[in-house]
């Protein structure tokens, strides 16, 4: 098992930044890969940005490319999601995911980021 906790989320202004992190425990030399989703009311969970553990790859969804940017310390389990220029859209729960060699996909429970206009 894999447990993941974020921490981070909170409320902030259009055109702000604010940084997310995920802490991940237990079985993590089973991952290959850890991600940022995020879900807002009424839609569904969309993938934001993966980053492979070791640091090399890193993927985005068009709407955060160049906005967001996903890291990684393999030494210590952690990934984190910076955001820049956040807009009211960036609103949702966002949640870390782990990606294991099986295909196993772990999650958090999710933090709450609230952008205002």
């Amino acid at each position: 098992q894999v447990r993941l906790v974020e921490s981070g989320g909170r409320l902030v202004q259009s055109g702000g930044s604010l940084g997310l992190s995920c802490a991940a425990s237990g079985r993590t030399f089973e991952t290959q890969s850890m991600g940022w989703f995020r879900q807002a009311p009424g839609k569904e969970r969309e993938f934001v940005a993966r980053i492979v553990w070791s640091g090399t790859d890193t993927y985005y969804a068009d709407s955060v490319k160049g906005r967001f940017t996903i890291s990684s310390d393999y030494a210590k389990n952690l990934v984190y999601l910076q955001m820049s220029n956040l807009k009211p859209e960036d609103t949702a729960v966002y949640y870390c995911n782990a990606d294991s060699r099986s295909g196993t996909q772990y999650w958090g429970q999710g933090t709450q980021v609230t952008v205002s206009s």
